[in-house]
């Protein structure tokens, strides 16, 4: 089991959960990895695994790897490369969220070296090709986006796998040298530096998967009904111009009549569309509404879906799943959480104080993982769904009825184990009922859910209230103690945030298009 393999509780207090355990009648769930963390997400998914999974679940064919900074520093990361190894041959993994340890925290964990993130490890062993990232929606909820944003991030090149030094005054030069010896090298770039101090940099952008990731962004926006869009700065980094082209080629071939007979392109002049980065930031702010997609080169992705976080509330709703591929040409699918291991919350637990942490992003990628796991193995498919979708509706149930946790529910709303406690009551009946999993459905008069104060986000404490006070008088010009309309465009006007025509968008776009190809 997931408990004995990570040894006694990490510190903090402790709760006690009662959980009625179904020995004889557990599905059987296929083979999936299954990567531990640390901190507050991973007490968090260890009670849940203790009180949603384990009563029905039977997961003695899931692989456990335990990835917190003193495992990873006790097996000198052998344990990671075992955990990558173990999802490329399953192709079905569920990862929480990790630690990267600063110099500060290989002190303080006592390690023997600060060891870098899994994530290029994960990325290359499993053949990474994009890290989908998409908004999570909670039926009757309203959190940011009112439909789903989907997001494809290209999960290898780019800045992150970038080599670089500092250097002094002198040359630089860029050459590439082909594999076949015939051929001759090509300087790709050569420049004079004069700066006393300059950060020499290099990556490159790989484009031979890009296809992949192509076919798997317009497969899941056609089935979902969105619209969507390829984004780049094309038109300064003429070298994102491939990109670009490959996604265009395959949309082309293999997509574009289904979309116009889906009618999904008629906000787009019947085509697929490219942004520029800058007016995507743009976008993002201002189609609330929701129901786009984007593609986009690593770095890009990563600072964009950071802006749909925002959007949607923060980073708990938005999913992080990498997806890659096997050498049989099956797809290996990593889901996690898009935030991470909550290090405020867990100092709180460790203290002995009252918690409230909110599991959604982990419940939901672990649902995935199983569900991928299912579809990969389908011998016990229909259970594994019924147990997924029971969980999944038991858990949207709780935040619907006021019994989730204080981020969503205020100051009223749940503690951690509380949380889990409830949701757990409330999966038992419906496992027990035999029927199959049900979907929410509006009704004439319902309750409507209160949006709680942001202040129980996590990251009130470090607002300071008299610059915000500062702040809002600036604009409230007639010294009413609210913001008018018109004081309201002045305030977004100023500060640069105020939505754009389409036209001007266009526009904008056209004449970064003709300056960069000035600037080449």
């Amino acid at each position: 089991m997931l408990s004995s393999l990570r040894g006694a509780q990490r510190g903090g207090a402790g709760c006690k959960l009662w959980i009625r355990t179904f020995a004889s009648g557990k599905i059987v769930a296929p083979p999936m990895t299954y990567i531990s963390g640390e901190e507050m997400s991973w007490y968090t998914m260890k009670i849940i695994q203790e009180a949603w999974v384990t009563p029905f679940i039977d997961t003695s064919k899931w692989e456990y790897f335990d990835l917190s900074c003193k495992s990873r520093d006790d097996t000198d990361d052998k344990v990671l490369h075992e955990a990558v190894a173990s999802g490329a041959r399953i192709g079905a993994i569920f990862k929480e969220p990790t630690i990267t340890p600063s110099a500060e925290q290989v002190k303080q964990f006592g390690l023997k070296k600060a060891r870098g993130s899994p994530n290029g490890a994960m990325r290359r062993g499993w053949n990474g090709i994009t890290i989908s990232r998409d908004t999570i929606h909670i039926p009757g909820i309203k959190l940011g986006f009112d439909k789903p944003v989907f997001f494809e991030r290209h999960a290898v090149g780019g800045e992150y796998g970038a080599g670089w030094k500092n250097v002094g005054k002198g040359r630089v030069l860029t050459t590439f040298f082909p594999d076949d010896i015939k051929e001759k090298p090509q300087v790709i770039d050569g420049r004079q530096l004069d700066n006393d101090m300059s950060a020499v940099v290099i990556y490159d952008n790989p484009l031979d998967n890009v296809e992949d990731l192509a076919h798997i962004f317009f497969k899941r926006c056609l089935e979902a009904n969105i619209v969507p869009y390829v984004v780049t700065k094309k038109t300064v980094f003429k070298w994102q111009e491939g990109f670009w082209r490959k996604m265009k080629t395959v949309f082309d071939k293999d997509y574009k009549e289904k979309y116009l007979a889906a009618d999904l392109l008629k906000t787009t002049g019947g085509d697929l569309m490219h942004l520029i980065s800058d007016a995507a930031t743009m976008q993002i702010i201002r189609w609330t509404g929701g129901g786009f997609g984007m593609a986009c080169h690593n770095y890009d992705g990563d600072m964009l879906t950071d802006e749909v976080a925002q959007v949607h509330r923060s980073p708990g709703f938005i999913t992080s799943n990498l997806i890659g591929k096997s050498e049989s040409g099956s797809l290996i699918k990593e889901f996690e959480a898009s935030h991470g291991t909550v290090a405020d919350l867990w100092h709180a637990h460790q203290r002995g104080e009252e918690t409230s942490m909110n599991p959604l992003g982990m419940v939901v990628a672990l649902l995935g993982a199983m569900e991928h796991a299912a579809i990969l193995d389908p011998s016990n498919k229909a259970d594994i769904f019924r147990w997924t979708g029971h969980c999944r509706e038991a858990m949207y149930a709780a935040f619907r009825e006021g019994r989730g946790t204080r981020d969503l529910s205020g100051p009223s709303g749940k503690t951690t184990e509380q949380f889990v406690a409830t949701v757990m009551e409330d999966l038992t009946r419906r496992m027990a009922s035999g029927a199959p999993p049900g979907s929410y459905t509006y009704t004439a008069v319902k309750q409507e859910v209160q949006a709680p104060s942001r202040k129980f986000r996590k990251n009130y404490e470090n607002v300071d209230e008299s610059a915000m006070k500062a702040f809002f008088d600036k604009y409230d010009a007639d010294k009413g103690g609210s913001i008018c309309f018109k004081e309201f465009v002045e305030m977004t006007v100023e500060l640069g945030i105020a939505p754009l025509k389409v036209e001007t968008v266009k526009q904008k776009e056209k004449y970064t298009e003709e300056v960069g190809a000035q600037e080449k």
